[in-house]
């Protein structure tokens, strides 16, 4: 069915948009070019890309509103419904999945109660599955509003959850310190990150991120150490336990956690066609 014109903003949010959407086109030689910051900047406003701020990008850029909602639904960072403060997103791609990924949203959802791209009933946290974000090397992965927290357990990432809804304070494992959906849907649009500290805390890559270029360089590696199995310890001693700085994965062997074959979580042994 036809739907109604979107509601405008309220004269003084929209006072306050025009404002900083000048800013953004300002530095592109096109002004469609701006669209992408743009969306990020009314998802800022009202924690999501709604249809009035759809008509906001489009009526500022001179598209049309369906080249603004082509755009806004291809990308997946756009939300199209109000969200929680905290977006909380389990890495369940290949390696993060059996790693533990798998175990860790089923976790979650249960002790959340709520289904993939739900929000819980306070508005704190809403939860989904994402796709690879590129840290395999510290698989499995949540990620809180788009900042890393590494080597998590079903165990760590209900105790993150907890934590965000009880208000109290977490640290990514590596990046910015964690703000709300709202603030980093604002940095994400080309401002700055005013929080004292913030910008000189971000950080870059880990240890383990870094092993193939040190390698590509000619550098030496440190020599390796063994993990311990989980249910058991190495057989010259006590179980190597790295320090926060090394980063090293948490986890020695992949869980049995497949949710479409759980009684060969490892795949088929036939050859294919047998």
């Amino acid at each position: 069915m036809p739907q109604l014109p979107a509601t405008p903003y309220p004269a003084d949010v929209r006072a306050r948009l025009d404002a900083d959407a000048k800013e953004v086109i300002a530095r592109y030689p096109g002004t469609r070019s701006a669209l992408l910051p743009l969306l990020h900047l009314v998802q800022s406003e009202e924690g999501y890309v709604s249809r009035t701020g759809m008509a906001f990008c489009a009526e500022t850029l001179g598209l049309t509103t369906a080249e603004v909602t082509a755009v806004a639904t291809f990308y997946s960072m756009y939300r199209r419904k109000p969200s929680g403060d905290y977006q909380v997103g389990v890495c369940t791609n290949t390696l993060c999945a059996v790693m533990g990924g798998d175990a860790i949203f089923d976790t979650l959802k249960e002790h959340l109660g709520v289904g993939n791209n739900e929000t819980t009933e306070d508005g704190k946290v809403t939860l989904e599955h994402i796709e690879c974000n590129a840290a395999c090397d510290f698989a499995p992965v949540v990620m809180v509003n788009w900042e890393f927290f590494d080597n998590q357990t079903p165990e760590s990432a209900t105790q993150l959850v907890d934590d965000l809804i009880a208000g109290r304070t977490v640290e990514p494992t590596r990046g910015a310190p964690l703000c709300s959906y709202k603030e980093t849907a604002r940095i994400l649009a080309g401002f700055p990150d005013e929080r004292p500290g913030a910008v000189e805390a971000s950080g870059g890559a880990g240890p383990a991120s870094l092993v193939g270029l040190r390698l590509s360089k000619g550098e030496a590696l440190p020599k390796a150490r063994v993990v311990a199995p989980r249910d058991g310890r190495p057989k010259d001693g006590h179980p190597h336990d790295p320090s926060p700085s090394e980063h090293l994965s948490s986890h020695d062997a992949p869980q049995q956690t497949s949710a479409s074959d759980p009684e060969h979580p490892a795949g088929p042994t036939a050859e294919e066609g047998e």
